[in-house]
């Protein structure tokens, strides 16, 4: 098989472990697998683990089942889309650099066990993260270090062979970005690995290995998975020996971790990555647009530019960061993102905006076919209390600008306006409104 584009991969890179007539993959449920009858064919399990990569056979789900394998498989030439074909196969190949978790959290703990890391140089990002973070500080007292810190802070901390540094660029919630060639430049200075978290640019809008990363994290929950109805989480090494070493290695710690993605999840992952590439840069598409016209309202005049200025501070997002094209069309050279954040003027606003719109669901997590936006303060103790997080869909940009515009009115018009009122004097109205209807 010649190289292709990856939306050709997307849908014909388990071609050659595909030993079925089935055109769309089967549902494959069961836990168990019968030996071979034959007894000369019986294979008892190696002392030193090295069966764990995708040739292994089908004997406990826990090891490998066909759905994870086939999402693993087509997840490769995605992952590496500078990989030759001959890289891809066989028992060192690519796909065996790729381990599929049951969440973003589980992929990001099986890193920490693998490599036991006495410093983190990490810096905000999601915050699920530094909550695994925190129960390695309670079972082994790993340190943390501000990741946009100088040498001389990262020296001090200790940070050195074997530690980590954790980059996660875009950065959630902001949709912001950082040079990841500096951070591995930085990190194997000090014998440190650089892991990159890059689940707000799927494959096809950035590839950190190019630039330096030893491994890559994805929350497959989000575009991989990509209708909002599949937890998975997904860790690629470098490659290499000493990568696949490790993907090996993690392959086998997984089964003790607990942290196998199960079959339907597996199999929903296939049935998504037939489009990623077509729904990653629509929806990157629509949110550059969303973010130009955004940007550009609060810089101009007009009726609706004033009604955004009213009650817009700011916009977020990788593509308007000016002063670093230099290298960020290098190393997002498809599109920056589908996601980025709106600030607006008071934490009522930001709390009150979801209401007024009909076409971007208010909810938590991103990366489905549809539009969300998140008062993010619901989920995030951390984060600015304006801030508004959006994931923007495949669905008309016109339509959601246009569906922002009128929220964005209806705010300006109304008097709740920057109106900063207590979560207490609202419960208080509430009641009394109750009291005078009884």
């Amino acid at each position: 098989m010649p190289q292709y584009h990856p939306s050709t991969y997307g849908i014909h890179a388990d071609d050659r472990i595909n030993v079925l007539t089935d055109v769309a993959p089967p549902i494959h449920t069961s836990t168990t697998f019968r030996y071979p009858h034959n007894p000369d064919h019986l294979q008892p399990v190696p002392e030193d683990g090295e069966f764990m990569d995708l040739s292994t056979p089908l004997v406990y789900s826990r090891l490998a089942s066909a759905s994870t394998n086939r999402l693993e498989t087509i997840l490769a030439p995605l992952i590496y889309p500078a990989a030759k074909e001959e890289e891809l196969d066989g028992s060192d190949g690519l796909a065996n650099h790729v381990i599929s978790y049951t969440s973003g959290l589980s992929a990001f703990h099986a890193l920490l066990v693998n490599i036991v890391p006495k410093v983190i140089a990490i810096s905000g990002g999601y915050h699920g993260c530094h909550g695994v973070i925190d129960l390695h500080k309670k079972m082994h007292s790993v340190k943390t270090i501000d990741l946009h810190a100088d040498d001389a802070t990262w020296d001090a901390a200790g940070l050195s062979k074997g530690d980590l540094v954790h980059l996660e660029t875009p950065l959630n919630p902001t949709g912001e970005a950082f040079e990841i060639a500096k951070y591995a430049k930085r990190a194997h200075a000090r014998g440190a690995l650089l892991s990159v978290d890059a689940t707000f640019a799927p494959p096809g809008l950035q590839d950190p290995f190019q630039w330096g990363a030893d491994v890559v994290m994805h929350s497959g929950t989000k575009y991989i998975g990509g209708h909002s109805d599949m937890l998975c989480g997904v860790l690629a090494t470098a490659k290499g020996a000493e990568g696949l070493k490790r993907a090996k290695t993690m392959r086998a710690e997984r089964i003790f971790l607990g942290g196998v993605l199960g079959s339907l999840e597996g199999w929903l992952g296939v049935r998504s990555l037939r489009t990623l590439d077509l729904r990653v840069q629509r929806q990157s598409s629509n949110a550059e647009r969303l973010v130009r016209w955004l940007h550009d309202c609060l810089d101009s005049k007009g009726e609706d530019q004033e009604a955004v200025k009213k009650v817009v501070s700011k916009v977020a997002h990788a593509s308007l960061q000016e002063s670093d094209m230099s290298w960020l069309k290098q190393q997002m050279p498809n599109g920056f993102g589908p996601v980025f954040s709106v600030y607006m003027k008071g934490m009522q606003q930001a709390r009150r905006l979801p209401s007024k719109l009909r076409l971007f669901h208010h909810a938590t997590s991103l990366g489905g076919v549809e539009s969300l936006i998140e008062w993010r303060r619901m989920s995030d103790t951390e984060v600015d209390n304006t801030l508004l997080r959006v994931s923007v869909g495949i669905e008309n940009w016109e339509d959601l600008k246009n569906d922002l515009l009128s929220a964005f009115k209806a705010l300006a018009d109304g008097a709740e306006g920057d109106e900063e009122v207590s979560v207490m004097n609202m419960e208080f109205r509430l009641r009394g409104a109750q009291v005078l209807e009884a």
